[in-house]
């Protein structure tokens, strides 16, 4: 690989600039492009984004609001836009995309309509099995990746030399990068894990204490993976840093918006007041409705992810959501042993 490869970055969010911030001073060539114009004008102008104000970008970064320039002539195009906007997203790059592509998407999410995870809406807008599809996903908070914190993360795709140029392009000092050949498991990881998170969130802002918001974690993981491996996913996958990793990282900080915006719920606050004030996309607001299809397609049993649901939309009130957990049914803890009742 040469000192500098040519990268392309759609979405200038948080996270899209801590990556961006992150191979610009890694010595990569970087064009960061954005829907929104005023975006692209303040980072022009300011050099710093509004949520990480007190980080100057580098000033080698390029901005664009051409979908063609960001496109043109790139190694890699990262898609670090939210959920809702990767569909529209990849029709607008899709004329400008050579076959021999990688693309690297960063955003978690499901598509309700489809069920299909970003990765699958990329290669069903582009119609070109010659691009190659690489997810990114782990623990790894933006406000930490932007000030050089040590962080790592799992590079999927179903290309093995695809996985492994990413993971030497993406690994710095201050960032690890791992190998996955189980895409869909680490996409299901990252979306769901959201929802858990939500319900962490809530559990706090109710005034739950560590034991409870432990229990989510683990039973949440146990609900993420008992759904991927219905669907033929790697079990392993669950346990790395996609999965248990991931949901750690987003289930306990105050940097995660789906854990902030789960403790206001708890406390009482309105959805739609919640996701004013957390300021950003609730990601795991969005995954819920793809949640439950999933779950009811592949009948498996998520009741964290139901609660949560329940409560978002106001059918039960938080108390009650918490005392029908505690109430289910008795379990054994693992499948497939002597105890097991399912």
């Amino acid at each position: 690989m040469s000192n500098f490869i040519r990268i392309g970055v759609l979405g200038a969010g948080t996270w899209g600039m801590a990556l961006a911030r992150m191979l610009s001073n890694a010595g990569h060539d970087v064009t960061v492009w954005s829907a929104i114009e005023k975006e692209i004008d303040d980072l022009s102008q300011t050099r710093r984004h509004p949520n990480l104000p007190d980080i100057e970008l580098p000033e080698q970064l390029v901005y664009t609001k051409d979908i063609q320039t960001v496109c043109e002539n790139k190694s890699i195009l990262l898609f670090a836009v939210p959920s809702p906007f990767v569909r529209s997203t990849a029709k607008k790059a899709a004329p400008y995309i050579k076959d021999d592509q990688i693309i690297v998407d960063v955003a978690k999410g499901i598509e309700p309509t489809t069920l299909f995870t970003m990765t699958q809406i990329i290669e069903d807008e582009l119609q070109n099995p010659a691009v190659k599809m690489v997810a990114l996903s782990g623990p790894t908070h933006a406000e930490e990746v932007i000030r050089d914190l040590p962080t790592t993360i799992v590079s999927a795709s179903k290309d093995a030399q695809a996985a492994e140029f990413v993971q030497k392009v993406f690994t710095t000092g201050c960032m690890r990068v791992y190998t996955n050949d189980d895409v869909l498991g680490v996409e299901l990881c990252g979306a769901l894990k959201n929802v858990i998170a939500l319900a962490s969130g809530i559990a706090t802002g109710l005034g739950c204490g560590d034991n409870a918001k432990a229990a989510l974690i683990t039973r949440g993981i146990a609900e993420i993976s008992r759904l991927g491996t219905a669907i033929g996913c790697r079990e392993t996958t669950f346990g790395g840093l996609a999965g248990i990793g991931d949901l750690i990282v987003t289930a306990t900080s105050m940097h995660s918006r789906n854990n902030r915006c789960g403790m206001l719920l708890g406390q009482g606050i309105p959805v739609e007041e919640a996701t004013r004030q957390v300021g950003m996309v609730v990601e795991g607001l969005n995954a819920l409705p793809a949640a439950l299809s999933l779950s009811k397609k592949y009948n498996v049993e998520m009741p964290i992810v139901e609660t949560v649901d329940a409560v978002v939309s106001g059918r039960v009130e938080i108390s009650e959501a918490i005392r029908t957990l505690m109430s289910r049914d008795l379990k054994s803890e693992l499948r497939n042993s002597a105890f097991d009742n399912n």
